[in-house]
């Protein structure tokens, strides 16, 4: 067993310190969106409820019915679809608006993460006052939220359970995280049959997101025992599934294992963080709105490489764990493993690498670093990185063929 600790990677069995926070109610299950009246009622939460989705979501026809089962229960339901696919800071100023004009009582997310994560900070504002920015830069406290019941439509965020909403701050392009856990969601409600849909371009990144989760945060500073169990359980069950779920959407079995495995790794990193593959992508995806999860895979096996030349036993047994080496593989045969099995692995599923999307540009290389150095999650890393080192990761994904 692997021991994260501050700054440390100890392997002598023992483990520090360490706390695991978890409120969130979780109901999974095919079917379980049709309990959704019946769980918010047990919760007492208010019949007035706006829900936050995106128009692509709408058009999947995954909203209408939930609304009409809403509101055939006895709830006012309002919806909101202005959310991007890197949620920005002005559209949940207007679902903040949106909320009061309605005199919501609680918010209910259905989509991927961006609408969860839109669901979060709409909650938060409503309720505290000011804006994403503020909270992120000490100048307001976090005191109180609104109830936020969350609905994924996607294997990939985990955000349903986890106390993060990630908002793009559009002047800048600086992703900003809120984090507390009073954002945790009071229901996360996990229904497989929603996953069906999903084109197999989105499945492939949001699932990859998930993977990533997993890793991060089993292996970051501040993983504990805990989220190492939830996130290798996770790197099990996504491996395998992933590529199932892409050629098959229909495959009810793959698409309940992806969003178990998504679940899990939301657990795993919602209590640790993630680390220098999320900087990058969230640098990426602020700059050139760049979809996250297609981001983190372009990025995973650069940082893998770089993070194990100084914990080469750590990246071998994340190697053995997700059956890219084998249990008898001495441990620099089973990093290479791992390094050129993740990069192969995406490569199967269509990802593209970062010259391939066609619009990045090594000028802008200064301010992406910058991006990603700021970023909160950066200290988490395991291995310690400068900005001299996003550099250099950035040059060797953008020459990796």
């Amino acid at each position: 067993m692997i021991y994260v600790t501050k700054n440390r990677t100890r392997r002598d069995g023992g483990a520090a310190m360490f706390q695991f926070y978890m409120p969130t109610q979780i109901q999974f299950g095919a079917g379980k969106a049709q309990q959704l009246p019946s769980l918010l009622k047990d919760l007492s939460l208010g019949s007035t409820l706006l829900v936050v989705s995106d128009k692509g979501v709408v058009a999947a026809g995954l909203v209408t019915p939930i609304l009409d089962l809403l509101a055939n229960n006895g709830f006012q339901v309002h919806l909101f679809t202005q959310v991007a696919q890197n949620p920005r800071d002005a559209d949940c100023l207007v679902g903040v608006d949106a909320f009061h004009a309605v005199g919501a009582q609680a918010v209910i997310a259905i989509g991927g993460g961006s609408a969860m994560d839109t669901a979060k900070a709409i909650a938060l504002l409503a309720k505290t006052g000011g804006t994403p920015q503020e909270y992120v830069d000490g100048l307001r406290s976090y005191e109180s939220t609104y109830p936020v019941v969350c609905l994924p439509t996607t294997a990939g965020t985990g955000s349903e359970v986890t106390r993060s909403s990630v908002i793009t701050e559009a002047t800048t392009h600086r992703k900003m995280t809120l984090k507390h856990n009073l954002m945790r969601p009071v229901l996360a409600v996990l229904d497989p049959l929603l996953t069906l849909s999903v084109p197999p371009a989105v499945t492939a990144a949001t699932g990859v997101d998930a993977l990533v989760h997993a890793i991060e945060g089993a292996t970051c500073t501040l993983s504990t025992p805990i989220t190492q169990a939830f996130g290798a359980r996770a790197m099990r069950e996504i491996i395998p599934a992933l590529p199932r779920a892409v050629a098959n959407g229909q495959d009810v079995e793959a698409r309940t294992l992806m969003l178990q495995g998504s679940l899990l790794a939301g657990l795993c990193f919602g209590n640790a963080d993630v680390a220098a593959v999320h900087c990058l992508a969230e640098a990426l995806g602020g700059l050139y709105d760049t979809p996250h999860g297609v981001a983190n895979a372009i990025f995973l096996p650069h940082v893998l490489r770089f993070n194990a030349q100084a914990h080469q036993s750590l990246h071998a047994d994340l190697g053995r764990t997700m059956g890219f080496a084998q249990e008898a593989d001495a441990d620099e045969l089973a990093v290479t493993k791992l390094v050129d099995g993740i990069a192969e692995y995406t490569a199967l599923l269509n990802i593209p690498t970062l010259r391939q999307l066609g619009y990045v540009q090594p000028s802008d290389f200064p301010r992406l670093v910058e991006l990603a150095f700021q970023n909160g999650s950066t200290p988490s890393n395991v291995r310690p990185i400068s900005k001299d080192d996003y550099a250099a990761i950035l040059e060797a994904t953008y020459l990796a063929e």
